[in-house]
């Protein structure tokens, strides 16, 4: 956990910098991406709050990710992904959003092997672009999820440290 809260404290350290406020939606992750931020002395500087949007209806109804779309690419996709960060952009009213979404296992869901996942930031200081990461983890439900709190942060610090 020292690690991540490094890459966190980076995070929160390019946003400050470059004048970007942050917002996470998440729904694998469970609100750990944002305890991983908030441990951080300072965090209120740059971070707006987040949203975990475990059940798939809530991604529609408070981060209006289109109901079609998820019925079409499912809870755990690229698209979704995508959609959950820029609803939480929007709804917290921030210049980033960072979304989390998969399957942490031990069981598939909706088709989808555990340790299947997606992050995906849209925003910054240069606008609306939008990015996201597939990716097929490894282990236990809490090594999951910890690899895709770790990995969103990455793009996150990828996304912010390249403009």
């Amino acid at each position: 956990m020292t690690e991540t809260v490094g890459l966190a404290r980076l995070v929160l350290d390019a946003a400050r910098t470059r004048g970007v406020s942050i917002a996470v939606a998440e729904s694998l992750t469970g609100g750990l991406v944002c305890a991983q931020l908030v441990a951080v002395p300072g965090a209120s500087l740059v971070f707006r709050g987040g949203v975990v949007a475990y059940a798939t209806e809530v991604k529609s109804t408070v981060l209006d990710v289109d109901p079609h779309l998820l019925d079409v690419s499912g809870p755990v996709s690229s698209e979704v992904a995508l959609a959950m960060a820029s609803g939480v952009r929007a709804r917290l009213g921030s210049s980033l959003g960072i979304a989390t979404t998969g399957v942490a296992g031990p069981d598939p869901q909706d088709g989808k092997a555990p340790g299947t996942a997606f992050v995906a930031v849209v925003g910054g200081a240069a606008g609306d672009l939008g990015e996201v990461r597939a990716l097929r983890l490894s282990g236990d439900r809490c090594a999951v999820r910890n690899g895709v709190g770790e990995a969103a942060l990455e793009l996150a610090l990828e996304v912010l440290t390249r403009r």
